[in-house]
């Protein structure tokens, strides 16, 4: 599954740099998919749109960070545990129920967004 940042947020940043699929993003900010990946293909986010990754997205929170469960691999194939979670004083970065992904789905999903 993907991590999601709380309304708890306190805006720290502190998760944003250390996230491998530049999945992390401060409130309002527009984000790709391409930024950070390996992605130059159509894109389907998990709505079913198909999208072009390096067109600008709308920010999923105008108020604090957030995670783009599209790119969000849970560190798989990078790291033993999310390391947004890992550096998060406050304990926001929690699992989505919303968006619940196997070990083999996640590893499926870095490859993706990283071709290895």
């Amino acid at each position: 599954m993907a991590i999601i940042i709380t309304d708890e947020c306190i805006n720290c940043a502190a998760c944003e740099p250390e996230c491998p699929n530049n999945a992390i993003y401060e409130g309002g900010e527009m984000w790709t998919v391409a930024e950070g990946t390996e992605v130059t293909d159509e894109f389907k986010l998990n709505s079913g749109e198909l999208i072009d990754p390096y067109e600008e997205q709308e920010p999923l929170s105008d108020e604090f960070f957030f995670i783009i469960p599209e790119k969000c691999t849970e560190c798989v194939g990078f790291h033993d545990e999310p390391q947004c979670a890992t550096v998060c004083p406050v304990d926001c970065c929690v699992d989505d129920d919303d968006n619940q992904e196997s070990e083999e789905e996640l590893e499926a999903k870095k490859m993706l967004l990283h071709g290895s």
